[in-house]
């Protein structure tokens, strides 16, 4: 019998538990550690950062649905990780000791790196539902009194795809309360380019965002670095292309969200060996730790190199369908572990992404994540935005029924097979 503990139970920490349930032996116990009792489906966050959505909408109470699954489900948060004595030090001060553990704890959000930043400080966030939901509230009272909006990703942001949805979902937004008019937009990012995505592009990314953007009258700036943000106005300096300062720009705004650079959770910094210098879990091949080989990594806490420096630092996203697939790999390579052999299974590290823009959207497929790729697919039209719609659905339900079987995988396939995609 072997103790397996799960730390977080976002979208890779529940799918993961989901799937190591088939596929480790009835005798071994599986747990799963989480700071807050619910699952979210992040990626509807932009929506109720205007409204759209709800908490109730988008978060399931992770308690029965495992139990159900013969799961045990502790609803704290980790203080401290021992990786030699394989202890995980609760706040509650609780400890939890495990033979293999699987971290899963997404990341700490870096607000604190950009003075004034923040839903605590002058800008909304829709990086959790709490801040999303605020950001709702604050949505509805700048529309009554409407002005400038900044919106976008500092330096260090490595997921990109939410503030252009959010954007576009603002503007689908303002164009229906008919006062668009009243509203300049400037998008603001460390991106090189627009529809960089922190992937060098997918397919003409860039030439599709920026029509977008010009159709819909949203200003931008890439290559931009934030200084500060004050009461109402954001400090950017925008860069050349060796670094070098171009030009300094005070933009005002009355809303402002953009999204910031991640780095591993307190628990985990500075444990040499298992993290990075910004806290993100070291994994080889296999997902697993290369000094603690009892110890695996999914998801966004991970380290991905970019594969390519930018001008101002960009960081790599890590989408649903890539942390599938490191799931999955999980899965069958701990069994093969536990039983004294090598594991086998690779991730496929392909990226999907299904931007809503409110009453359309664009999508964009990567396989593999970084070029040179073998599928290099994007399109756009009100189809993405229905497909959003679907995906949260049919997400949702998986988490709720606690089913097993890979979701992303099966949906990329009907997906290149209804569009004729071949890779």
């Amino acid at each position: 019998m072997a103790d397996i503990v799960v730390l977080g139970a976002g979208l890779g920490g529940s799918i993961q538990a989901y799937e190591l349930k088939e596929t480790i032996s009835k005798s071994d116990k599986l747990t799963v550690i989480s700071n807050k009792p619910y699952f979210q489906f992040t990626p509807s966050n932009p929506w109720a950062g205007v409204g759209w959505r709800k908490k109730d909408d988008i978060t399931i109470d992770l308690a029965p649905v495992m139990k159900r699954r013969g799961i045990e489900f502790i609803c704290d948060g980790a203080a401290k990780l021992d990786p030699v004595a394989q202890v995980v030090t609760l706040d509650s001060g609780r400890e939890v000791r495990y033979d293999y553990l699987i971290i899963a704890t997404g990341p700490d959000l870096a607000f604190d790196e950009i003075e004034g930043f923040g839903p605590d400080k002058y800008t909304n966030s829709v990086c959790h539902i709490e801040h999303a939901e605020v950001s709702g509230d604050n949505w509805d009272a700048f529309c009554a009194n409407p002005g400038p909006i900044v919106i976008g990703a500092v330096q260090g942001a490595s997921c990109f795809g939410p503030a252009y949805e959010y954007a576009m979902t603002i503007d689908t937004d303002l164009r229906r309360r008919k006062i668009r008019d009243k509203v300049p937009m400037t998008f603001v990012t460390s991106e090189p380019y627009v529809g960089h995505l922190g992937l060098g592009g997918v397919g003409d990314t860039k030439g599709m965002l920026e029509s977008i953007m010009r159709d819909r009258d949203i200003q931008w700036i890439t290559n931009a670095k934030v200084n500060k943000f004050e009461e109402g106005t954001v400090h950017v300096t925008e860069v050349n292309e060796d670094g070098t300062d171009k030009k300094q720009h005070a933009l005002p705004f009355k809303y402002s969200m953009m999204l910031p650079a991640f780095r591993g959770i307190p628990a985990l910094r500075g444990i040499e060996g298992l993290v990075n210098p910004r806290g993100f879990v070291l994994t080889d091949a296999y997902q697993r730790n290369p000094k603690y080989p009892n110890i695996f990594g999914i998801g966004v806490c991970i380290a991905i190199a970019p594969p390519v420096a930018t001008p101002v630092p960009t960081g790599v996203p890590k989408t649903g369908f890539m942390i599938e697939s490191m799931v999955t790999a999980t899965a069958h390579n701990l069994p093969l572990i536990m039983q004294g052999k090598e594991p086998t299974h690779q991730p496929t590290w392909n990226a999907l992404c299904l931007a809503d823009f409110g009453d359309r959207g664009a999508a964009f497929l990567a396989m593999p994540q970084n070029p040179p790729r073998n599928v290099n697919w994007t399109s756009q039209g009100k189809w993405v935005h229905w497909a959003k719609l679907a995906f949260e659905w049919y997400f949702m339900r998986k988490i709720r029924t606690g089913v097993s079987e890979p979701f992303y995988e099966k949906t990329i396939m009907k997906m290149m097979k209804i569009h004729k995609i071949k890779g």
